[in-house]
């Protein structure tokens, strides 16, 4: 397993990290898809703490751009976007507990070119509101581009770019409400984080029985911020093993890899989601690292990191992060 050996997972999880019972979730498996994430649709599979899940998501378009010509506000039926799969039980989650998901790998699927990404009225960090302002929207285009793990992301032939895959939409079930996949919050959903990539662990806080674990919207790439609101789109196929730690309560999404530990906060305007990261990642090394919380916050004051996570959702996410060389005896 490597680095994860050691993980807040393999140390104090229900399976220890070990890798339980191998599952697939096909296409034709989920059967319908999900835009919100909420206690009120059936799983479409039950397992235990450890067990390892292969998922087929489809894009955040559900497919139904599949050339430079499908413009979004001609092809899509708002707000039926970022299918997700799942629901996925896990047994023996209750709230209060802490589901552990390791991301093993993410690969594209589907026929080439298989990444998308568009401007779509009205959508994105750097245009108009039109609920609100009287500017004349930007043109709609839709970009598609080859994408594989060898080759990259096509972006034109001037530029290729490095294929760095992750999961843009993961989380758990709400207690009581159901919320649109295309938000992120203390659950996870729609919080399109880099990081949140093969190789890393991320915690969600379980809030109700069984957890629930939804999971889609995979991204080929994307910068920080995802500035014009549609990152390198693409349906994947994604392993993910999922545990459960039991009596870890956490406020909200906290990330685990080889180098960092981060804690994402998802919240509008963006300096209270950057001091919502912040204020965990603090409280995080008081309650398990021991450190005072002054010089906590000093620590972090000196060496954080910050992620743009999204600046275009209906709430921002961002990541406060550090390393783990300067916190671990």
């Amino acid at each position: 397993m490597g680095w994860t050996e050691n993980s807040i997972m393999a140390r104090t999880a229900v399976a220890q990290g070990k890798a339980g019972t191998q599952h697939r979730l096909s296409e034709e498996g989920q059967g319908e898809f999900h835009y919100v994430y909420g206690p009120y649709s059936k799983p479409v599979m039950r397992i235990m703490p450890g067990d390892v899940v292969e998922v087929e998501t489809l894009d955040a378009f559900g497919g139904a751009i599949k050339t430079e010509a499908d413009l979004p506000s001609k092809v899509l039926n708002m707000p039926f976007v970022n299918p997700q799969n799942g629901p996925i039980a896990v047994e023996g989650a209750e709230k209060g507990d802490v589901l552990a998901v390791y991301i093993h790998s993410l690969l594209p699927r589907g026929p080439q070119p298989a990444g998308t990404t568009a401007l779509i009225p009205g959508f994105g960090a750097l245009v108009a509101d039109m609920n609100m302002m009287l500017n004349a929207p930007m043109a709609e285009r839709v970009k598609k581009m080859e994408v594989t793990p060898e080759g990259g992301v096509k972006f034109s032939d001037r530029v290729t770019l490095p294929y760095e895959p992750f999961v843009g939409t993961m989380g758990v079930s709400p207690e009581i409400e159901a919320v649109s996949s295309l938000q992120p919050d203390y659950y996870g959903g729609n919080m399109d984080c880099p990081d949140v990539a093969p190789g890393a662990v991320i915690y969600f806080p379980v809030q109700r029985k069984d957890a629930h674990f939804f999971i889609g919207d995979c991204h080929g790439r994307q910068g920080d911020g995802e500035l014009c609101g549609v990152a390198v789109e693409i349906p994947a196929t994604v392993t993910v093993q999922i545990d459960l730690i039991k009596g870890w309560s956490i406020p909200g999404v906290r990330i685990e890899t080889e180098e960092f530990i981060m804690s994402l906060g998802s919240a509008r305007p963006m300096e209270d989601a950057a001091r919502m990261a912040y204020r965990d990642l603090v409280r995080w090394l008081v309650d398990d690292y021991g450190f005072e919380e002054s010089e906590a916050y000093f620590l972090a004051t000196q060496a954080g990191k910050m992620r743009v996570g999204n600046m275009v959702d209906p709430k921002y996410t961002l990541g406060a992060s550090i390393l783990k060389k300067y916190i671990e005896q």
